[in-house]
């Protein structure tokens, strides 16, 4: 079987594969849909730390069952669409005692630290599987990344009245934005890029503010009369977002961080104390986390259309890699299909 593979850094080619097959209590996939998403473009770059060469990218997965394996649960049919939680857990970590298996110490992400979806087929545990009947199959290839803002609002514990702030109008951004509107929340979306911020307002957002041609802080001021967010979920990973999101946010507001800074963030720490601020990280995302997309998905009017930039065939994804790398700004969501 074909299998897109990322040899070293900036060289991509598709190969060959011994296709999989369905082990007791696995599914095999055909694989028809793959969103390739910033980590991706980051492991094509040699700048993802968890990557090791060569790997097969890919975790965001629209796919039929093909067939399935000894001691599957019945319900789990042939031709049935799905998407899957791509993350693995061990079990016995502090995390994973902890029922949080998505922040689990020995998390493995498929494409990432062990191979991905980017082939025909993939045999992967029935437990992972998600079935979200009424969305079209394309659509599931978009479900994860939405899942791991999803996952930050309920991190940040957002609440119907809060004003929040989202720093960052890619898609896991724009999952942030969305989860926090269908919560209830005010939201206000920032980004440099106005084509950005128009989807983050179809999204759910209540503003935009541009910060490369707008004051940021008077807008919010503005905004929040004066007090700021009460939430902000920072998701784009600089560390001046990081600062800002700390300067930004209220007294005894949240500060949710998805986003990895590239380098090292130096913070006035009076501010921790002096607001008395909760800092969260917010890791990948938990199977209640993908219940709530679909529940979402299936009663706002995301535009989910509008999220993919383009969509290339499996032999068209190496050339489509190295343009999004020349010209990162140009791109939010690249599927490909199989």
């Amino acid at each position: 079987m074909r299998a897109l593979y990322i040899r070293k850094p900036l060289e991509a080619e598709v190969g060959e594969l011994e296709p999989p097959q369905a082990g007791a209590g696995e599914v095999l996939l055909r694989v028809r849909y793959v969103g390739m998403c910033g980590s991706d473009l980051s492991s094509y770059r040699g700048k993802n730390p968890l990557v090791s060469y060569p790997r097969i990218p890919g975790h965001e997965i629209a796919a039929t069952i093909e067939r399935v394996g000894d001691g599957v649960p019945e319900r789990f049919q042939a031709a049935m669409a799905v998407t899957l939680s791509p993350y693995s857990s061990c079990g016995t970590c502090a995390s994973c005692l902890r029922k949080r298996p998505n922040a689990c110490k020995s998390n493995q992400t498929l494409g990432v630290q062990r191979d991905g979806a980017l082939t025909d087929w993939i045999a992967v545990p029935f437990e992972k599987l998600i079935v979200a009947e009424g969305l079209q199959l394309r659509d599931l290839s978009l479900v994860e990344p939405l899942t791991v803002g999803y996952h930050a609002a309920r991190r940040g514990r957002v609440a119907p009245g809060d004003r929040v702030m989202v720093l960052g109008c890619g898609a896991v951004g724009l999952g942030a934005i969305a989860a926090s509107a269908f919560h209830g929340a005010t939201v206000t979306a920032v980004d440099v890029d106005d084509r950005k911020l128009a989807l983050a307002q179809r999204a759910g957002a209540h503003a935009a503010i541009n910060s490369k041609t707008q004051n940021l802080t008077e807008r919010i001021s503005a905004l929040t009369d004066g007090l700021g967010p009460d939430v902000v979920i920072e998701a784009i990973g600089t560390p001046e977002t990081f600062r800002l999101a700390v300067e930004a946010v209220a007294f005894t507001g949240r500060v949710v961080y998805i986003g990895y800074a590239k380098d090292e963030v130096r913070y006035d720490s009076r501010l921790f104390v002096q607001k008395e601020l909760d800092i969260l990280g917010s890791r990948n995302a938990l199977p209640e986390d993908f219940e709530g997309v679909i529940r979402m998905l299936s009663e706002t009017a995301f535009p989910l259309e509008e999220m993919v930039s383009k969509v290339v065939t499996l032999e068209q994804a190496p050339q489509a890699l190295q343009d999004w790398y020349a010209a990162p700004a140009t791109v939010s969501k690249i599927l490909v299909e199989l």
